[in-house]
């Protein structure tokens, strides 16, 4: 287990301290101290149970913790929601509307995430995951492969969230899908942004340092 290096210039963008989670009774985790610093990817490891999607949905603000804190920015994470700051989250399921097409779809994705949702911004979205021949496709008639591509093309706008909480965003993808997220997170590290992401496979970014935490450790 590794664990990425601290800017001294500014508190990282998402930190936990000595974080716990009890999820129907058992305890999933406990004293958890996790640090994403700007410009870096730490992968989330563990066995299936081991608390992994309940770590994002705690660091995204949505569930309370069992003791122990989340902080964005030094700040902590229900605070910084209430100001505004809030992180791009793609949960494992992907909340893609069924009955709207691909664009209207992604539209209403990015209006709950507070980004610019215009044709010409969700366009360019779906172009850069390959889905430019899908834009008026209903939902439905998706591949599992075409509707991870269209969730995670909410990451592929103009100034995306500085941070990235990612709930096994490979699952489904094919090698060309597997090689746009990539870009997408090499380019969200180029940038100084951060990700947080749950794997059952090696997250490989060529150059690009990969911290790593194996929750099963935090028992």
């Amino acid at each position: 287990m590794s664990t990425p290096a601290v800017s001294h210039a500014e508190p990282p963008r998402l930190a936990t301290v000595q974080l716990a989670c009890r999820r129907a009774g058992r305890l999933l985790f406990q004293a958890l101290d996790l640090q994403v610093p700007a410009g870096q990817v730490v992968w989330v490891r563990g066995r299936n149970g081991s608390g992994k999607t309940s770590l994002l949905r705690l660091a995204a603000g949505l569930v309370a913790p069992e003791a122990g804190q989340v902080l964005w920015g030094g700040v902590p994470v229900r605070e910084g929601a209430r100001a505004g700051a809030r992180p791009a989250f793609v949960g494992h399921a992907h909340a893609l509307q069924q009955d709207f097409t691909v664009t209207q779809a992604l539209q209403f994705l990015l209006r709950l995430q507070g980004g610019p949702s215009d044709t010409a911004t969700v366009h360019g979205a779906l172009h850069r995951m390959g889905l430019q021949g899908h834009r008026e496709t209903p939902v439905r008639s998706l591949s599992q492969g075409q509707r991870r591509r269209a969730a995670l093309a909410r990451l592929a706008v103009p100034e995306p969230a500085p941070l990235w909480l990612l709930d096994e965003p490979y699952d489904a993808l094919d090698a060309d899908g597997i090689e746009r997220l990539n870009a997408l997170l090499c380019d969200q590290l180029l940038r100084g942004g951060s990700v947080l992401l749950t794997s059952h496979q090696a997250v490989d970014l060529g150059p690009m340092r990969v911290g790593e935490i194996d929750l099963d450790g935090y028992h």
